[in-house]
């Protein structure tokens, strides 16, 4: 869904004209806004199902202790208040994860 006809709808839906009753104004993207959005991680695999359009996602699993481990070092960090050390976390969870747009850019691999 584009933004610009979510917008020019929602304001005709109001009982307004678009761009003379209110005005619609790029404003670019903010911290952390991006343009799209991945579907599949890298490590996914698509398998095929009865209907030649659709997929079904399989990703890899990580085990609960490992997930606990992680969960465990993301909160330590959070009530320190290292935003850093969070995100360093969520990216070694998420390797393929980029911070566009963000401060969080320069951690970036």
């Amino acid at each position: 869904v584009k933004i610009l006809d979510l917008a020019t709808r929602m304001i005709k839906l109001s009982g307004f004209e678009p761009n003379t009753d209110i005005k619609i104004i790029y404003t670019g993207l903010r911290p952390g806004e991006k343009l799209y959005e991945e579907l599949l991680s890298d490590d996914a695999k698509t398998l095929p199902t009865h209907n030649e359009k659709i997929m079904v996602s399989k990703d890899p699993t990580m085990a609960f202790d490992e997930i606990e481990q992680y969960a465990n070092r993301i909160t330590k960090a959070a009530l320190r208040r290292e935003k850093v050390e969070v995100v360093q976390i969520l990216k070694s969870i998420v390797p393929e994860f980029k911070s566009n747009n963000s401060i969080y850019e320069v951690l970036d691999k």
